[in-house]
């Protein structure tokens, strides 16, 4: 397959002015190493690698878009996960990225794994991920799910009202069995993150209030149903987090709740979870921590909480990231189809980059203003950068998949544009709008590529079209 260049740069006079995170770069070829997968380079060409393959042979051999996993850094920071919380429980959170063979990889890598559906569960057995280093969350899971769960062997299923504790309590009463439970609270923090994925304010969806008494209230509910065996409290504070601090106050308060449930009962809980959210970079101005300063900084403050509060034993721990395992190691790969200077008026201008995917691979800059980056992936320029903004090519104004960032002034249709940090929940959210075909996830590793979930094809979608059938 052969692809046009078009030479020549793109002169303005004025551009939009950069967001001041944006840095003018000396050299547009530059990689921010944080931005992406370990293995990946430039070479002298100006191509990018990962895994040991060219992205240029990758986009032959797959075309675009496509969504590009390391699969070797997707094990690192798996394993470094688990040893950094060494003496801790490490849930990978499997909605970020899921397919059976990063299952396998999770489940080889010696971590569990948190589900959020009946689906994601089967996935995750289909890739031999054992069922009792499975978590199931949900706030409103279905009693079929609850049932696929017990029937499934499940180690701990996260309650997340007090509808689901009966009918859980019932499931397995039916089925003499017993099944793990946590209960899932709202410890009241506001995360420093969007509204749409901070949860452990009071407004939304997710656990049982600590402050209004829901949280004790299903504590206790558990503990009375003899079919449940009660493990403990889930803490979820939200997503995209760079610090520990608010965590404090979560840590503080679910600790404060395993004292109260003593008090009430007589009995120590177990285990605490406080969930996950970790960040990375999407653009170079993150700062995202390592799995060795979170697990620090988290181990000191339950000690210092437990001091505080006199509470011994310290519960066992447990945490769930996901994009922080799978977030990074991806990238996604497009194809550039039209570059266009749009005159806005008062002597500004602004480029539009317009690529092969948009916001039915990536709905995250559209949800909820997700920040990302691009770079010129298929060959070297020496042009100096221009303020691009990088859009897709669907039947929507709000289609963007970068809003800033410098590329090379002679950005061009044909060349190839990659994206980092498209591993976590770019395909697990992608959608087919406007009959978009959802690309493939492959992995790479030492040279060699091989399909994760292939690219879905018009004969996918027309299988799930009933026909038209004219009346007579």
């Amino acid at each position: 397959m052969t692809h046009m260049h078009v030479a020549g740069s793109i002169h303005a006079e004025t551009i939009t002015p950069a967001p001041k995170w944006l840095q003018v770069p000396a050299d547009v070829n530059a990689l921010d190493p944080k931005l992406w997968a370990r293995t990946v380079t430039r070479g002298a060409d100006g191509v990018l690698h990962v895994g040991g393959l060219d992205v240029n042979e990758i986009a032959e051999r797959v075309e675009t878009p496509a969504y590009v996993m390391d699969e070797a850094d997707f094990r690192a920071r798996a394993r470094e996960f688990k040893a950094a919380f060494d003496g801790w429980d490490v849930f990978y959170a499997a909605k970020s990225f899921l397919s059976t063979t990063a299952a396998g990889w999770i489940a080889e890598e010696g971590l569990n794994m948190d589900v959020c559906s009946g689906n994601e569960l089967t996935v995750a057995l289909a890739g031999g991920m054992p069922a009792e280093r499975i978590g199931f969350h949900g706030n409103n899971k279905t009693i079929g799910e609850l049932i696929q769960a017990v029937e499934a062997g499940v180690g701990r299923i996260i309650v997340d009202s007090l509808t689901e504790i009966e009918r859980l309590q019932e499931i397995c009463a039916e089925r003499n069995t017993t099944t793990g439970v946590m209960v899932r609270v709202t410890a009241g923090v506001e995360a420093h993150t969007h509204e749409y994925i901070a949860t452990a304010h009071e407004d939304q969806k997710f656990g049982l209030s600590i402050t209004g008494g829901q949280a004790l209230q299903g504590l206790l509910a558990c503990h009375a149903a003899p079919n449940l065996d009660l493990r403990g409290v889930h803490s979820h504070i939200g997503s995209q987090i760079f610090e520990v601090s608010g965590f404090e106050v979560a840590i503080r308060r679910t600790l404060e709740l395993h004292l109260e449930f003593r008090t009430h009962t007589g009995v120590d809980m177990p285990d605490l979870d406080l969930g996950g959210g970790f960040g990375i970079a999407y653009i170079s101005a993150d700062r995202p921590r390592s799995p060795e300063y979170l697990a620090g900084a988290l181990e000191a403050l339950v000690q210092r909480e437990c001091r505080g509060l006199e509470l011994t034993p310290i519960p066992r721990l447990s945490v769930e990231p996901g994009r922080a395992i799978s977030g990074t190691p991806g990238m996604a790969l497009y194809r550039v189809g039209t570059v266009k200077m749009v005159d806005l008026g008062q002597g500004m201008q602004r480029c539009y980059v317009s690529v092969d995917g948009g916001m039915s691979d990536n709905i995250r800059p559209a949800l909820y203003g997700a920040e990302y980056s691009a770079t010129l992936a298929s060959r070297r320029s020496e042009a100096g950068p221009l303020l691009c903004r990088v859009v897709g090519k669907h039947c929507e104004s709000g289609d963007i998949l970068v809003r800033d960032e410098f590329l090379p002034a002679d950005i061009a249709p044909g060349d190839l544009i990659a994206v980092p940090g498209a591993g976590a929940y770019s395909r697990s959210m992608a959608n087919n709008y406007n009959h978009a075909l959802k690309p493939p996830v492959v992995a790479v590793r030492d040279g060699e590529l091989r399909t994760l979930i292939r690219r879905e094809t018009m004969a996918d979608l027309l299988a799930l079209d009933a026909g038209y059938v004219p009346h007579d």
